[in-house]
């Protein structure tokens, strides 16, 4: 049964990604574009998402440059699409940092950095977000995490809790917003290539593209799912070892990254 209402068409729906300059986000915003939405892109540089609306049309797209840390640029952003748009239907967070730690290399400068940006910095875009989908009386929120939000992992000391506060803050959203018709997703990717994952040192099973990535997220909005994870050969896996207890899972974890 769809936990959120399916989504059969995109002709004219309004999408709002945060996040759209390059890897996912980019590629969900043309495949979005080819099926006839209307994309708004965000991100901190400008010139990548200017370069987006060139090639969109500008009655099709609009590009709102922000830094999800800066409340007053998501402000300044968030206020620009409402009036040129009138509001939107769906929102996705998308903006993400990645450094790979291990316990004995912690650098509080890089943790606090991916904590601001990849949490702190969705609190910021949902304190705009909810109130005006609310406002609006429909249209839904998704927040990207990752697998590596499921359980803890090696070289993931700052990234995976991060990643599993916001599956935390999504299934909450959802308690709260899908009683009064409002859609919430979580969308959990497993290793997908992209400017975060190429300084990965070692071998990614089941790498994809951001295209086939962007596919399977429209295929889990059209489905109504609330969790969309891909791809789905190695995420069931995942799965699978979120269930073991603890001294399954850490042998098990050890043994497939031996380090």
């Amino acid at each position: 049964m769809a936990l959120n209402k399916p989504i059969s068409q995109w002709k004219d729906r309004r999408v709002w990604i945060i996040g759209a300059s390059t890897g996912i986000g980019a590629a969900l915003a043309d495949a979005l574009i080819a099926l006839g939405a209307k994309v708004a892109v965000s991100a901190r540089r400008a010139e990548p998402l200017d370069e987006m609306v060139k090639r969109y049309g500008t009655d099709r797209s609009i590009a709102l440059p922000l830094d999800i840390v800066k409340l007053d640029t998501f402000t300044a952003a968030h206020d620009k699409l409402v009036a040129a748009w009138g509001g939107y239907d769906l929102a996705i967070f998308m903006a993400g940092d990645y450094k790979a730690m291990r316990a004995w290399e912690i650098d509080l400068a890089v943790a606090k950095n991916m904590i601001d940006i990849n949490l702190n910095g969705f609190y910021n875009g949902l304190s705009l977000v909810v109130p005006q989908l609310m406002k609006q009386g429909k249209g839904g929120v998704a927040l990207v995490s990752s697998v590596a939000g499921y359980r803890g992992l090696p070289k993931s000391l700052v990234y995976g809790p991060t990643k599993a506060a916001l599956i935390n803050l999504a299934e909450t959203l959802y308690l709260d917003l899908q009683p009064r018709g409002l859609d919430v997703y979580v969308i959990n990717p497993g290793f997908v290539k992209t400017p975060l994952t190429a300084q990965n040192d070692f071998t990614m099973p089941h790498l994809i593209t951001p295209e086939e990535a962007a596919s399977s997220i429209i295929d889990g909005f059209e489905d109504g799912d609330f969790e969309i994870h891909f791809p789905r050969a190695f995420t069931r896996q995942l799965k699978f070892l979120r269930h073991l207890p603890y001294r399954f899972y850490f042998s098990a974890v050890r043994k497939a990254v031996k380090g």
